[in-house]
């Protein structure tokens, strides 16, 4: 498991969808940010992307390196690599992202309002099949839900039944996703100039800009 503080392993990138191609390895001396997210995922769209952008454009000109992941842990169909270049060619969003920024007014003619400045990448997302086996289940929720020691037995019964319903529906693995730890998306990765795992944030609004000017003035 990747632990804050030590050295962070290099994406598993599945295809560079945008920009030149990189890696974690080969950019010392930079402050990294990684910005994971769901083409599917509303969130990502209304939070995580415009605050990556933001401090994209805030410290353009400082040692940082800004990436977006997309990646895919449900909805395979939608979280697609091909999803993932119509977005990018024309701004064109799907599913969930579609009906939820629609709603909002977030989007011109359907197509989102704002471009991504940074190289984007595709996480490797291989095909599997389901595992319901007590570990598997296990490794979710103490990842997800380190009290669940301390609740009801009720309620550990329902947190248990539903990683289940989750895992029976997860017919694909996203590399760099698990690799992490993730939890959601949207998140942010964050790594320092000499390399080191900083933050895993999941969410937004978050201090993400504060983070990153503290990484570079170290």
């Amino acid at each position: 498991m990747v632990q804050l503080n030590e050295a962070a392993p290099d994406l598993i990138v599945g295809e560079w969808a945008q920009g030149a191609p990189s890696n974690i390895s080969q950019e010392a001396g930079n402050v990294i940010l990684i910005e994971v997210f769901q083409v599917n995922c509303p969130g990502c769209f209304i939070g995580g992307l415009p605050e990556a952008i933001e401090v994209y454009e805030a410290f353009k000109n400082s040692p940082l390196t800004v990436w977006g992941l997309a990646t895919a842990f449900e909805d395979y169909d939608k979280n697609s690599l091909s999803n993932l270049k119509l977005l990018l060619e024309s701004g064109q969003v799907v599913g969930e992202t579609l009906a939820e920024l629609g709603r909002r007014n977030l989007l011109d003619y359907d197509r989102l309002g704002y471009s991504l400045p940074f190289p984007v990448a595709m996480d490797s997302v291989v095909r599997e099949s389901p595992s319901l086996d007590e570990a598997s289940v296990n490794e979710i929720i103490y990842r997800d839900i380190p009290q669940f020691d301390e609740m009801t037995s009720a309620l550990k019964n329902n947190v248990r039944q539903q990683v289940k319903e989750y895992l029976s529906k997860k017919t694909h693995s996203a590399k760099t996703f698990e690799m992490y730890k993730l939890r959601g998306t949207p998140s942010s990765i964050l790594i320092d100039k000499k390399g080191r795992l900083r933050e895993c944030l999941f969410g937004s609004s978050l201090g993400l800009k504060e983070m990153v000017e503290a990484l570079l003035n170290e």
